[in-house]
């Protein structure tokens, strides 16, 4: 489902983006419409360099359009950009590039933006990211050499917080979806059950934009990684993805 490369090619794919696509790494600002209402992030695009480029990259492939938040833990994370809904299901995953290295700088605080990897591979990530709902830092800053945050929520984030108060069928957000109906095998939801990413789009491209950011370093990275569990943070995306996914084709078969 996901590419997992060795470290070194990880490295080498994240230099040939770096190479390919420096011209994108100027656009710092993105807007993310939703069907609950859009928010804007300011990516850290000179101090996390080559997470940006892989953002924006996927950005201009227009490969976000139209996916669903797949994943929300309350008081947690809500996790996106992997999956499509087609009418059908499982959810359609999305093509996704080489794995990129990790540049765990910057904390998990509320209302950052950070990469969704695989567990005990600190260089996994694609396409998939989260927004942290709350401080994550005492776990996701050392877990699996620290998640990477690459910009922060600068406007919307009451729409990101609404989208955690919707009806939740296997740990995916789902509107004017019922726990009966997520029970009943018989019940197929349709496009307006899901929380769809319509578009995510740059709306400003200075270089300099991160630079007025209050960002709160990562301290924690050089101490012993942590083992500690926080609402199921410490189980890789991977794993939580794969039992949700195949958790709603049994229902719905």
């Amino acid at each position: 489902m996901y590419k997992v490369v060795p470290k070194s090619l990880a490295l080498v794919s994240a230099l040939s983006i770096a190479t390919l696509f420096s011209a994108l790494s100027n656009a710092t600002v993105v807007e993310v419409a939703t069907s609950q209402g859009n928010f804007k992030v300011n990516l850290h695009d000179q101090t996390t360099p080559k997470t940006v480029e892989n953002f924006l990259k996927y950005i201009n492939d227009g490969d976000y359009n139209n996916t669903v938040v797949h994943r929300l833990v309350p008081n947690f994370i809500m996790q996106a950009g992997g999956f499509k809904f087609n009418g059908d299901l499982p959810l359609t995953p999305i093509d996704v590039d080489d794995s990129i290295q990790n540049e765990p700088i910057y904390s998990n605080v509320r209302g950052t933006i950070a990469m969704a990897k695989l567990g005990n591979n600190p260089n996994s990530a694609t396409s998939q990211w989260f927004i942290n709902y709350k401080n994550n830092s005492a776990n996701l800053d050392l877990q699996n050499s620290g998640f990477t945050v690459f910009g922060e929520v600068i406007e919307g984030m009451d729409n990101i917080d609404k989208i955690a108060l919707i009806q939740l069928c296997q740990e995916r957000p789902m509107p004017g979806y019922t726990s009966e109906q997520c029970a009943n095998s018989n019940f197929v939801p349709g496009v307006d059950n899901f929380v769809t990413i319509h578009s995510v789009t740059i709306i400003d491209s200075s270089a300099t934009t991160d630079t007025s950011l209050a960002s709160v370093k990562n301290t924690l990275i050089n101490k012993e990684e942590s083992i500690t569990s926080d609402s199921g943070g410490s189980l890789s995306y991977f794993v939580l993805c794969a039992l949700t996914l195949l958790g709603f084709r049994r229902k719905l078969k």
